[in-house]
């Protein structure tokens, strides 16, 4: 009698091969996880440009602040002038309202002012100070 030997590997019989079950199984978890890593970073690229456009808001309104404490004191003021922005670039939808409002009335030399900037009719950051008159 002949000795049969069976030829070994590391695939033989019915380890060969994936059946359907399995193949539609690996790529539901692969697109779970897929799913869920893009979830992650859409969420993540709208954290950055929600917090780029409150940095801006908050740098223009810091600036836009400056200009009012920094120009002469007007009595009764309801608005002051906008400060000039120099590199318009970088807020071209961005805009500013500025108010005044004297805490005492008649008006003693001291307002309260209230900065707003907004982007796109949407209110972005608020600013509020005071102003005297030196």
């Amino acid at each position: 009698m002949a000795n049969i030997k069976r030829k070994t590997g590391l695939l033989s019989g019915r380890e060969a091969g994936l059946t359907l079950l399995e193949m539609v199984v690996a790529l539901g978890i692969l697109s779970a996880i897929s799913l869920a890593f893009i979830g992650g970073l859409s969420s993540n690229t709208k954290s950055v440009y929600i917090a780029d456009e409150r940095a801006t808001a908050e740098s223009m309104a810091r600036s836009q602040m400056e200009w009012v404490k920094y120009s002469p004191y007007s009595f009764n003021a309801t608005s002051y002038s906008l400060a000039p922005i120099l590199d318009a670039t970088d807020y071209e939808y961005y805009s500013a309202n500025i108010t005044a409002a004297p805490l005492h009335d008649p008006d003693d030399g001291l307002q309260k002012i209230t900065v707003t900037i907004s982007r796109e009719d949407a209110v972005i950051y608020t600013l509020e100070g005071y102003k005297t008159d030196r």
